[in-house]
C-alpha cells in the first residue's frame, strides 16, 4: 500500500481551515450588511403623549360641561401616569391649559407640569389667551421659557427634530384679535408651514395644533375657518404626517393615505383622557400606535359622565382610542 504523502496531508488541511475561514468571513459580512441594510431603513421609534384641554382653574367650580373645580387634581393624576410611562421623547399640550387667561392662573399651573420626567411643550388654545388682555402671547411665552428648560421658543408657532426622522410642527390656529372659538391660520404662518414641509423631506412629520383641521363632530362655532386651505396644503405632501388636535373634547381618527388626523379628548371633561402614541419608521411604512389612558380619579370621571348628554360622541369608537394604524411610503 502506497502512503500519502506528508505534504499532501498538510496541503488538505491548509485547504479545509482556508474554507472554514472564508466561510465565517462571509458570514459575517452577510451579517454586518444585513444590519446595515436593516439600520438604512429603518429609525428608532418616537413615543410621546398628547394631553389637552386641562383648563386649569385654582380655585374654580365645575360647570354643566368641564369638571373645572377638579381640574388640579386631574392634572396630577395625568402627571403621575405620565411619569410612570417608560421611554417618552416628550408631552405635548394641545391647547387650553389653563381655563381663564390670567397671569396667577398660569403661574399655578406650572409647579404642576414641573413635576413630568419628560420635556413637555405647549401649542396656544382660545382659552389660554384674551383679547386685549394681559396675559398676551409674549408674556405667555416668557413665561413658559422662565419655567421649562426645554422650552426656548420665541414665538406662538415653531418646530423642531425630536429624533432623526421625525419633525415636529406646532401651529397656533387661535384667532388673537376677536372673542371667537374659531380657530384660522393666518398666510403668514401658511407659508411658513410650507417651508417646514419643504425642510422635512421624506420624515415623519407631526403637526399639533389646538382648532382641528378635520371636526370630530361639527360645530360652527369652534370651526377652522380656513380648514379647506391648510388640509390641502398638507395633503400636497406624500410623507407620512400626523395632525394632532383638541378644542372639541372629544375622541376620533381620519385617516387620508398619508395623512392621520388624530382628535384627542379633554382632560377635564369626559372621558377625561390623555394619548400615548407610539411612531416608527420602517422602509416601506410608518407605524402609529395610539394607546388611551383615563383618569384615575374615577370619581371625578362618574360625574363628568353625568354632565355631558352623549357620551359617546366624546368617547368615540374603540378605533379611535386605541389602534395601530399605517401609511405606506413611496
Amino acid at each position: 500500500m502506497k502512503h500519502q504523502p506528508k505534504h499532501n496531508k498538510r496541503h488538505k488541511s491548509d485547504n479545509f481551515w482556508s474554507k472554514v475561514g472564508n466561510t465565517f468571513v462571509t458570514i459575517c459580512l452577510t451579517v454586518i450588511l444585513m444590519w446595515g441594510l436593516q439600520a438604512c431603513s429603518h429609525t428608532a421609534a418616537l413615543r410621546f403623549i398628547q394631553l389637552s384641554d386641562v383648563h386649569f382653574l385654582e380655585n374654580g367650580s365645575n360647570t354643566t360641561f368641564k369638571m373645572i373645580g377638579e381640574s388640579p387634581r386631574l392634572l396630577d393624576d395625568a402627571v403621575s401616569q405620565i411619569n410612570e410611562q417608560k421611554d417618552i421623547d416628550f408631552v405635548m399640550i394641545t391647547g387650553d391649559l389653563i381655563d381663564k387667561p390670567f397671569e396667577k392662573e398660569l403661574r399655578a399651573v406650572l409647579p404642576h407640569l414641573g413635576k413630568l420626567n419628560y420635556p413637555w411643550y405647549f401649542a396656544f388654545g382660545n382659552h389660554d389667551r384674551c383679547v386685549g388682555g394681559y396675559l398676551d402671547t409674549n408674556v405667555y411665552l416668557k413665561m413658559l421659557r422662565e419655567a421649562n428648560p426645554n422650552f426656548k421658543f420665541e414665538r406662538a408657532y415653531y418646530s423642531f427634530v425630536p429624533k432623526k426622522g421625525y419633525r415636529v410642527i406646532v401651529l397656533d390656529d387661535i384667532i388673537t384679535n376677536e372673542i371667537t372659538s374659531q380657530g384660522y391660520v393666518d398666510p403668514t404662518q401658511l407659508k411658513w408651514l410650507k417651508k417646514q414641509l419643504d425642510k422635512a423631506g421624506s420624515d415623519t412629520v407631526l403637526i399639533f395644533m389646538h382648532a382641528p383641521v378635520i371636526e370630530p363632530f361639527a360645530s360652527p362655532n369652534h370651526r377652522l375657518r380656513n380648514a379647506s386651505q391648510v388640509m390641502s396644503l398638507i395633503e400636497s405632501y406624500k410623507n407620512p404626517i400626523g395632525v394632532f388636535q383638541g378644542h372639541y373634547h372629544a375622541t376620533r381618527v381620519v385617516q387620508h393615505n398619508n395623512v392621520l388626523y388624530i382628535d384627542t379628548p379633554a382632560l377635564v371633561s369626559y372621558p377625561n383622557a390623555f394619548r400615548l402614541v407610539s411612531v416608527e419608521n420602517f422602509k416601506n411604512k410608518t407605524v402609529f400606535e395610539l394607546k388611551w389612558f383615563e383618569t384615575r380619579e374615577k370619581t371625578i370621571q362618574k360625574m363628568a359622565k353625568i354632565m355631558v348628554m352623549v357620551s359617546s360622541i366624546y368617547t368615540g369608537e374603540e378605533k379611535d382610542r386605541n389602534g395601530v394604524y399605517e401609511i405606506k411610503r413611496d
